[in-house]
């Protein structure tokens, strides 16, 4: 049984991991339609594009580690605290129905992130080692 846990947490890590670790490559390789994007979006003008570098070190640096499983409750705890106002300013406040699907996505997310926050990596992490 302690097998079957350590085998789903790891594929949870794994899976909640990707989607951080695709998002910041993504911004990384595509830094100026980041840039654009949260300037409309949210309405940001000042400082945006230092901002979009530390939302792409955020997500690929968390993403990774969480996936590795190194320092997750810390790992998970700030990529819970990063959705807040991820989920607040580009999905909540503009609205519409595909915002309302990724804010449900987000809230899935950051409720498997607390999961890893409180209960850790399971045995296949770099914490068990």
């Amino acid at each position: 049984m302690q097998s079957l846990n350590n085998l789903g947490a790891l594929a949870g890590r794994i899976l909640m991991g990707l989607i951080f670790t695709l998002s910041g490559l993504m911004k990384f390789t595509h830094l100026a339609g980041t840039v654009a994007m949260m300037e409309k979006m949210a309405g940001m003008s000042t400082m945006v594009y230092p901002q979009a570098i530390a939302a792409a070190i955020i997500e690929l640096g968390g993403g990774l580690l969480l996936m590795m499983g190194f320092h997750s409750r810390a790992v998970a705890f700030i990529l819970f605290l990063f959705l807040i106002p991820v989920t607040l300013l580009f999905h909540i406040i503009p609205g519409g129905q595909m915002n309302q699907v990724n804010t449900m996505k987000n809230f899935a997310i950051m409720g498997g992130l607390l999961i890893v926050a409180t209960q850790g990596g399971g045995g296949l992490s770099i914490d068990d080692r």
